[in-house]
Order: structure tokens, then C-alpha cells, then sequence
């Protein structure tokens, strides 16, 4: 892989700054002290979560796949799908199976299922668009790298914030036991260091869905060299979810000849819904105008898209 080129190099060293805002958070390892969540069977469908529907806006013939993260919802990514509509591009943000419900409703789903929705979505942007660019947050992230290394040349550019490669801790390597004794521990959505800034997401992780991330992640840890389109990745060096090690890793393992780096300083995991997410903005539309020459359009054009309800 050719050399990385890195904006905005940070002077602070990872791990420094509060001593409890400092580490991943380990969401199987305290499982132990959570109590256990059963399940309650027989009811009525769930309707959507108010602001976690999926988003879509017809622009033109340049599109961005945005996919949002585990436990969360297009809620975390809205403004970013909405500052692309506004440059004119087509856009569509669906939301996950189990997503934007309630918990137990992505305890039934797996990996599958997630992948499933966005290749979904690419094809019909590929029907209706020249060139696609594909993007995400944290598991997000690793949907649309996966939707690179699968794709290939349908796949014009990839985006990445906070991307994930791997479930950390320890109870992580007893997931396929733990699940069948634990349903779910403590949630992990909400990483943001600005004020007042909430993202809509579970407060609650169900295990038997844990496991089958850690399934996806090593499984496209295994195709990232396929992986060969220009690609920009995003990080929060304060990150109390996904740890640096992450994004290196997926550094060191795609066969991309057009890398750049950008460190966001000022987030935390949720860097779309914090004080860097205008540097996200315009790092993205940055990179796309660079390699769609004329996609992207001055703001002002509207946002305004369509959104479905459960």
C-alpha cells in the first residue's frame, strides 16, 4: 500500500486526557453486572424511533450509500446525508434490519441481514447513477469496506468514520457461549464529547447480535486487501468505542494507492454528531469533487429528501 497522507497530526498521544474517558468501552466484559433482560414474546410490531428513519434524496448522477452503526440509526449520519443532497448528489441512507426499533428487535438479526440492506441499496444506486461513493460510522464503516472489496469498480470512492475492525475485550472470545446465557448488556451509543448532543441509539447491546459482528469483522478483515478504491479515513483520536488499533489495522491491510487520513481532535466516536462534523462535511465532498470532477455543486441547491416510518 502506497504511503498514508496525514492532515492534521496530533501533538497529544493516544490514550491522554481524563483517566475515565480514556479506554474503549468493553461493552461484554461488564456483562457480569448487568442484570439479564428477558424477552417478552407476543407483541405488536414496533413502530420506527422518531428520527431514525432512513433518508433518501434524488440528485445527480453522482450518489453516496451512507451506512450507519450497530445499535444505531440514520439519525447519526442525517446531517451528513443532508450536507450532500444540499451539493446536489443523489443520496440514500437506509436503515438496518433490528435497527431504530428497540433492542430485542436486533437480537433477531444478524451480519446478513446488515450487509444485505446496503448491497441492496448500492444496486439500486448503480441503476439510477454514473458513479456511487460509499460511506459509514463505525460498523458502517465496515459495511461500506466491505461493499468496496465486493463490488469493485461499482464502487467509485470509500468514506470511513471511526470504522470498526474488531470486538474487543476479553468476554468477546466467550460470545458464543455468553449469548445463550446473557441476552444483552449495557449500550454503547452516545460516544460524544459535545454538549447536549444525544444519538439516537439502543441502551442496550443483545449478544446473540455482538456475535455476529465479531462473525463479519473477521470475516472482512480477510477481504480489506480487495479493497482498492481511493479512500478517505476519518478517526477520533479519543475514541471510547472503536481504539486506534482499528483504523490502523484497516490502514495496513487495503491495497489503496490513494489514502488520506484526517484525525478529528475535538469528537469522540459519534464524530458525525460532533464538533468535527463540518470538517467530516467538507473533507467528503472534498474527496469526491477530487474524483468526480463537476459532482459536487455549490450549497443552496435543498436538502430536502424522503423519509419512510415504520
Amino acid at each position: 500500500m502506497a504511503p498514508t497522507t496525514l492532515v492534521g497530526v496530533s501533538a497529544v498521544a493516544y490514550g491522554e486526557g481524563p483517566a475515565t474517558r480514556v479506554q474503549p468501552v468493553d461493552f461484554l466484559d461488564s456483562f457480569l453486572s448487568t442484570t439479564p433482560t428477558t424477552l417478552t414474546t407476543g407483541r405488536p410490531k414496533v413502530p420506527l424511533l422518531t428520527g431514525a428513519e432512513p433518508y433518501r434524496h434524488e440528485g445527480g448522477e453522482a450518489a453516496v450509500l451512507l451506512c450507519h452503526g450497530f445499535t444505531g440509526s440514520p439519525q447519526s449520519l442525517r446531517p451528513w446525508a443532508e450536507h450532500f443532497a444540499e451539493h446536489g448528489l443523489t443520496v440514500s441512507l437506509p436503515l438496518l434490519p433490528g435497527h431504530g426499533t428497540r433492542w430485542e428487535d436486533l437480537r433477531t438479526t444478524g451480519w446478513q441481514d446488515w450487509y444485505a440492506e446496503v448491497d441492496r441499496e448500492l444496486r439500486l444506486l448503480r441503476d439510477r447513477c454514473s458513479r456511487v461513493f460509499v460511506a459509514g460510522l463505525s460498523m458502517g464503516g465496515a459495511l461500506a469496506l466491505r461493499l468496496a472489496a465486493r463490488h469493485g469498480d461499482a464502487v467509485s470512492g470509500v468514506m470511513v468514520v471511526n470504522p470498526a475492525n474488531r470486538v474487543h475485550g476479553v468476554a468477546a472470545h466467550a460470545l458464543p457461549v455468553l449469548r445463550h446465557l446473557v441476552p444483552a448488556t449495557k449500550g454503547i451509543a452516545s460516544d460524544i464529547a459535545k454538549p447536549s448532543v444525544e444519538e439516537l441509539g439502543y441502551d442496550r447491546v443483545p449478544l446473540h447480535a455482538a456475535h455476529s459482528l465479531r462473525t463479519f469483522l473477521r470475516l472482512l478483515d480477510g477481504e480489506l486487501p480487495q479493497v482498492t478504491q481511493p479512500l478517505l479515513l476519518l478517526r477520533s483520536p479519543q475514541d471510547h468505542v472503536v481504539p486506534p488499533a482499528d483504523s490502523a489495522r484497516i490502514l495496513g491491510r487495503v491495497s489503496s494507492l490513494d489514502v488520506t487520513e484526517v484525525l478529528l481532535e475535538q469528537s469522540y466516536h459519534v464524530a458525525t454528531l460532533d464538533h468535527d462534523a463540518e470538517r467530516i462535511f467538507q473533507e467528503s465532498t472534498a474527496f469526491i469533487g477530487r474524483l468526480a470532477p463537476g459532482a459536487v455543486k455549490e450549497s443552496g441547491l435543498g436538502k430536502e429528501g424522503t423519509t419512510t416510518g415504520g
